[in-house]
């Protein structure tokens, strides 16, 4: 009797740690699962040879334990991996891009619009991790490495691939994702890039304006809906303009630089013209793009887009999570007749809105004081402060890390654009004058910027109660809801007014 008590104990802990298994991976993820994805998954588990790995992964949610290993973001032994190649010694031309494809050109003839200079007044500044391994990367270079696939097909190109015919692949049926030509376990070095961090600033970190505030701050009164605006509703008055933006009259539109700023811009130009190159404080190789985009009364969307060759995923228990080739981190700036209002980061999946005045900011009392990102380490994912941010799993066991590293001025070096989110599908998208020849063909490119996700069969993936080793990498900025009417992503909008209200919770909560 004795013995039956102690299996039926047995039996009911081994029904309840199945049971939980299963349900941990719904209770994480956020949006439930379609039918179409769910026969996905069906599909990716099949890809295992190994009887035992499909049945736990089915019952269990535990995928791929025999590949379970290491991964660090550098490459420890260069024999350990064999071959660093990722199945690219092979060809097959199943699908052709036709040599005759229209590449979209702007007329030379139409004028361009420029770059509103209080777009550059604030533009934001990135806190690269200090100790991050995976460095901007320029999207120019990002296509020398990769190879367009249609599903697990490769498309044989007639010509290079370029940032100006990188959309026609988007002709061929299937899903189209950008393959590494290289292991990426092998650590290549154009997925570091290395070459492309930013030149250290000269003085330390002592004009920085933090505004910590309460978490139980009040809402400043807004005058009118700037934060609800696209061209189809247009800007409403709610309030008597006496104010400043927000009530905060030290929020204003520069109307010229002060004279120690201009100076020094003077020194810097003069500098960039001797060493026939940029190489000055904050400057990095690889250059941000700057998207605007035109809501109509008076509201300007600037999106600063940040492009990374890799994306290192984080630890649970010494597990990473979440890796994938290419990532795509953006933060938006939206302005009101040239004043700025609130700022968006771009976390994840998500992302968390700040009202303007709750931005930390760089800058001396003769400056325009510009906003300060903080970049998390491997993900990339954007906050307004540094520290731990935990995030879908409890006790911080999955979390981002951010500091005040190598500080990234985006402003130095960056392609720049205006779009109409309301034109024709491949139409829209115009260079500024500032650079007339910039590509436009990569941002309606609609596939992946990365490898598709590593099946189970492959040793390199895992996936451990429902968070993979392995995703696949993610779609581009035309895709990021350009035309939003919120300054979120999402329709689901919270404006937080300090940083003290922002700790309290995350992208996912």
């Amino acid at each position: 009797m004795y013995q039956l008590h102690r299996i039926a104990i047995a039996v009911a802990i081994f029904l309840l740690i199945v049971f939980t298994l299963s349900a941990l991976p719904r209770a994480l993820n956020p949006v439930p699962p379609s039918k179409e994805k769910i026969e996905a998954d069906q599909r990716w588990v099949n890809t295992s040879p190994s009887w035992l790995d499909r049945q736990a992964c089915r019952w269990v949610s535990l995928c791929g334990l025999m590949h379970l290993k290491p991964d660090p973001p550098v490459r420890l032994s260069s024999a350990r991996e064999g071959a660093c190649t990722n199945g690219m010694g092979h060809r097959a031309a199943y699908h052709v891009i036709r040599a005759d494809a229209e590449i979209q050109n702007i007329s030379k003839t139409k004028e361009l619009k420029g770059i509103p200079s209080y777009v550059l007044d604030y533009a934001p500044l990135v806190h690269l991790y200090s100790e991050e391994h995976f460095w901007p990367s320029d999207i120019d270079e990002h296509v020398k490495h990769v190879t367009p696939y249609a599903n697990d097909a490769p498309i044989n190109l007639t010509e290079v691939l370029s940032l100006s015919n990188l959309n026609e692949v988007d002709a061929h049926a299937g899903l189209i994702t950008l393959k590494s030509n290289d292991n990426v376990e092998c650590r290549p070095e154009w997925l570091h890039s290395t070459t492309n961090i930013p030149v250290l600033f000269e003085d330390d970190f002592e004009d920085y304006d933090v505004d910590v505030g309460t978490p139980e701050r009040k809402r400043l009164e807004a005058q009118t809906t700037w934060f609800d605006v696209d061209k189809e509703h247009p800007l409403r008055r709610i309030s008597y303009p006496k104010k400043g933006p927000d009530g905060d009259p030290k929020i204003r539109r520069p109307s010229k630089r002060s004279y120690i700023s201009l100076a020094r811009e003077q020194r810097r130009i003069a500098s960039r013209e001797l060493q026939n190159k940029p190489d000055d404080e904050g400057y990095s190789q690889a250059p941000a793009t700057l998207i605007l985009v035109d809501k109509g009364s008076g509201i300007v969307d600037a999106f600063w887009f940040f492009f990374y060759a890799y994306n290192l995923g984080q630890t649970v228990l010494g597990t990473r999570y979440g890796n994938h080739v290419g990532d795509w981190e953006h933060a938006m700036i939206r302005f009101e007749s040239g004043v700025p209002r609130a700022m968006y980061f771009s976390e994840h999946e998500g992302g968390q809105a700040y009202a303007w005045q709750a931005v930390e900011k760089r800058g001396n009392a003769t400056q325009t004081r510009r906003p300060v990102i903080y970049s998390a380490v491997g993900s990339h994912a954007m906050y307004a402060m540094p520290g731990n941010h935990p995030y879908v799993l409890p006790f911080e066991w999955l979390k981002d890390q951010t500091d005040r590293g190598r500080l990234w001025d985006p402003s130095k070096n960056f392609r720049s654009y205006w779009y109409d989110y309301s034109a024709a599908e491949g139409e829209g998208l115009e260079p500024t004058r500032e650079n007339p020849s910039a590509p436009t063909g990569w941002f309606h490119y609609r596939g992946q910027w990365g490898d598709k996700m590593y099946g189970l069969g492959d040793s390199r993936q895992w996936r451990l109660f429902g968070q993979y080793h392995y995703v696949t990498g993610p779609q581009g900025p035309k895709f990021k809801n350009l035309g939003r009417r919120k300054v979120c992503q999402s329709s689901r909008c919270r404006i937080i007014h300090s940083i003290a209200e922002g700790r309290k919770g995350s992208w996912f909560s």
